[in-house]
């Protein structure tokens, strides 16, 4: 009986450790598709607990508030984008193939995954559950292509005059840019990357 009894001890210590990792990747599902689906302001807590078929204080359990389960969206979103893109830049043998390869990541990224670069670019106006400022998603992009900058100047594809922070932003703000003005122009995919692809390349090559 006390074998008995200690197993079943046990297996009541083991379900709520298998419950959160569940219960979180349900949250962060039903939150995805809501704030894609309705944006930040209005999707509430209790929205995400529900969509998750979960308690309303379940939620309470993995985040703090609804900015803090939002945050973590964006970070999930970014992370997934960076393998996209990591995954296409070790193939390239030059410059203007591993731009366009980043490019199309990108674009690969926004087609399989509808709303979701959209929902998360909202975070400009979020504040964390700390009361700073959190850093805009196209902020942290252009961080990540100010890197890609400062791997292409030590690898001798780009021309090391110019500061990879300042250009990194550039960059970003002209794929963005250029990106949106297709989509509502209806240009052919192919167009804006080929145009981007070579105006890049001009710009940073040695």
């Amino acid at each position: 009986m006390a074998g008995t009894d200690s197993q079943t001890a046990e297996k009541k210590a083991v379900r709520p450790a298998r419950r959160k990792p569940e219960s979180l990747s349900k949250l962060k599902r039903a939150a995805r598709k809501l704030f894609v689906e309705r944006g930040y302001h209005a999707t509430r807590p209790q929205d995400i607990a529900r969509e998750a078929g979960l308690g309303h204080g379940t939620f309470y359990l993995h985040f703090p508030d609804k900015r803090a389960c939002f945050l973590s969206f964006v970070d999930d979103a970014r992370q997934e984008l960076a393998a996209y893109t990591r995954a296409t830049a070790t193939s390239a043998s030059s410059l203007e193939e591993l731009i366009a390869n980043l490019l199309n990541a990108i674009y690969d990224y926004s087609e399989t995954h509808p709303g979701v670069l959209n929902a998360a670019m909202t975070d400009e106006a979020v504040i964390d559950a700390e009361g700073a400022q959190a850093t805009p998603l196209l902020q942290r992009w252009g961080y990540d292509w100010a890197e890609f900058v400062r791997n292409a100047v030590a690898q001798g594809r780009a021309v090391a005059d110019y500061d990879p922070d300042i250009v990194g932003q550039a960059i970003l703000g002209a794929v963005h840019q250029a990106a949106s003005e297709g989509w509502r122009a209806g240009r052919p995919r192919r167009e804006v990357i080929d145009n981007l692809t070579r105006f890049l390349v001009r710009a940073l090559r040695p």
